[in-house]
């Protein structure tokens, strides 16, 4: 089985309209691309819960903000739709970037509050891209669902405040991070590390479980989390951008366990930079 690919809005939105003039619901995994079983597991949850299933992928300029980084993002269309074709998807939208920036385009979203720590302090205008891209995505689509990997929890929660504003019609469901055997979150990152790089990057959820179960044994969250990142450290990362426990929604900063919280991190291994993060 081979899937559609479609390029632009009209084609895609003639689709979908025949879709919902149907009755059928239609859930959206948007995506950049470089697919591994994380993203599978995104496309799989919005098979079991539409009708049809649209990912996109596209690699979006204005979330990058090092323009060597969206240069080295890895482009791999063919085996994309190939993994796409296992999990049975309706239809690929992968559009080119003047159909989603044409000229003239000058308008962009921008979500306050919650994209201001952690990602967006390390990554000026990140979210701003995101949330323009998401925005576009669910326009043009037009799902009623749209799936999103708990991995990059704070894109998550921008996403959530996004559509909860704009009172956007699209139901936002978040799934489990899905990692490798030993612990490691599943990123199009990790093909990035060395050999040697691989076998260190565990060591970042291994260092944040510990922390969890010590903060939860009552340990003051301030020595679990600086006993965590000099851990990490010391596995062999090069540097730990942070490692803060945060209200699980607004993402505000926790100096005790009184609340929904989650544990957030970023480190650079091998000069690439791995995020997690854990519920505690």
């Amino acid at each position: 089985m081979t899937v559609v690919i479609l390029r632009r809005v009209a084609d895609l939105r003639t689709m979908v309209r025949g879709w919902k003039a149907a009755g059928q619901t239609v859930g959206v995994v948007p995506t950049m691309g470089a697919l591994h079983e994380g993203h599978l597991s995104l496309a799989r949850a919005a098979k079991a819960g539409c009708d049809r299933v649209i990912v996109t992928i596209f690699v979006n300029p204005k979330q990058f903000n090092n323009p060597a980084d969206l240069e080295k993002y890895p482009r791999t269309e063919d085996r994309d739709a190939a993994l796409l074709a296992t999990v049975g998807v309706d239809v690929i939208f992968a559009p080119l970037p003047d159909e989603v920036y044409p000229p003239g385009f000058a308008t962009g979203v921008s979500v306050s509050g919650v994209s201001a720590p952690l990602e967006g302090a390390h990554r000026p205008g990140h979210f701003d891209g995101v949330a323009t891209v998401v925005a576009k995505l669910f326009g043009m689509t037009m799902a009623d669902r749209a799936y999103f990997g708990e991995k990059d929890w704070q894109q998550l929660q921008v996403v959530q405040r996004l559509v909860a504003d704009l009172n956007l019609p699209v139901q936002i469901v978040g799934c489990g991070t899905v990692r490798e055997a030993d612990g490691l979150a599943m990123s199009s990152r990790n093909a990035r590390l060395s050999e040697s790089g691989r076998k260190i990057a565990p060591g970042l959820h291994r260092e944040m479980q510990r922390a969890a179960e010590a903060m939860r044994a009552g340990v003051p969250v301030a020595a679990a989390l600086e006993e965590a990142a000099a851990a990490v450290q010391a596995a062999g990362f090069e540097a730990v951008d942070y490692l803060d426990l945060r209200s699980a929604d607004l993402l505000e900063p926790m100096t005790a366990l009184n609340g929904p919280a989650r544990l957030l991190a970023a480190a650079t291994l091998d000069g690439v930079r791995l995020i997690d993060n854990i519920a505690v």
